[in-house]
């Protein structure tokens, strides 16, 4: 929750003093450099990973990586992710928007004894501005992202950003 609070107050700062940030930028003030990060151009040369979404389930919902399994943040529950990864020397790779809540929940994967665990650097939104695909609830490619909220939807610079999924 501390860390919430600091990704929010780190984010205002950031974006309403000296105008938009950068996904490094914001890295380097709210990350601990706990979980060694991947680059997005280095995912597509691993094999036999498994990509783990980070965010929350609407998020999720709207695009994600191809082939990820939802794990959550604010209602992670470790049983599900040791049900879809028994093995604790699978490679895991973790997202999120940026990579500040993957990292949260690769701590965890790391406490629990997972030893090859890594963050993708710039999340989703690095990963769509690179022209990377994502992939919507029913797997066909889509330009949409949620965006998380107006300030971090800045970060995203490709793609249809997306704000709420709630029907009206």
């Amino acid at each position: 929750m501390f860390k919430l609070y600091l990704l929010f107050l780190s984010f205002s700062i950031s974006f309403g003093l000296v105008g938009q940030s950068s996904i490094r930028q914001s890295l380097d003030d709210l990350n601990e450099g706990s979980v060694e990060y991947i680059q997005p151009k280095n995912l597509s040369s691993m094999k036999d990973m498994v990509i783990l979404d980070a965010r929350e389930k609407d998020e999720f919902m709207v695009s994600h990586l191809e082939n990820a399994i939802w794990s959550g943040y604010s209602n992670f529950d470790f049983s599900r992710i040791q049900t879809h990864i028994p093995n604790k020397e699978s490679t895991i790779v973790v997202y999120c928007s940026i990579g500040v809540r993957s990292e949260d929940i690769g701590e965890k994967l790391l406490q629990a004894g997972y030893k090859n665990v890594k963050n993708l650097f710039g999340g989703i939104f690095l990963w769509k501005n690179l022209g990377y695909p994502v992939f919507d609830e029913s797997g066909k490619e889509t330009e949409k992202v949620h965006a998380y909220s107006k300030e971090w939807g800045l970060l995203l610079t490709n793609g249809t950003k997306v704000y709420s999924t709630k029907k009206n």
